[in-house]
C-alpha cells in the first residue's frame, strides 16, 4: 500500500503563502485520486480539495476556491497544496489522503471515509 508523508507546514503570518507537499511511496501515486484535508482543535477533519490521478480535474471546497490550489506531479510522486492570502481560521493540521482511482470525481465534498491511505499531517499555524 502506499506511504504518504506530508510536509512544508509551519507558522505564517495573516495574507501570507504556504506551498505543503506530500510525498508518496510503497506504490506509483499515478494510481490513486489525491486530497486534502484539515482539522482544527476540537473540530472534525474537513476536506479541502482533490486532484483526478492525472491532474486533469479537480474540486474544491467552496470556502479555499481561489486561494488554494492543488496540482500534482506523478513523476515526482508528489502531490502540492499551494495555500494563499491565509488566515487565522487556517490553522489547523494539514492532512493529503489517497483512494484508488475508480470513475471520475464527483462534483461534491468528499468525506475522510472516501479515502483510505493518510499521511501524518503537518501543522500550520496563521498568527493574527
Amino acid at each position: 500500500q502506499v506511504q504518504l508523508v506530508e510536509s512544508g507546514g509551519g507558522l505564517v503570518q495573516t495574507g501570507g503563502s504556504l506551498r505543503l507537499s506530500c510525498a508518496a511511496s510503497g506504490r506509483p501515486l499515478s494510481i490513486y485520486n489525491m486530497g486534502w484535508f484539515r482539522q482544527a482543535p476540537g473540530k472534525e477533519r474537513e476536506f479541502l480539495t482533490i486532484i483526478s490521478w492525472s491532474g486533469a480535474s479537480t474540486y474544491y471546497a467552496d470556502f479555499v476556491k481561489g486561494r488554494f490550489s492543488i496540482s500534482r506531479d506523478n513523476a515526482l510522486n508528489t502531490v502540492y497544496l499551494q495555500m494563499n492570502s491565509l488566515k487565522p481560521e487556517d490553522t489547523a493540521v494539514y492532512y493529503c489522503a489517497a483512494r484508488h482511482n475508480r470513475g471520475g470525481l464527483k462534483n461534491q465534498p468528499y468525506f475522510p471515509d472516501d479515502f483510505p491511505y493518510w499521511g501524518q499531517g503537518t501543522q500550520v499555524t496563521v498568527s493574527s
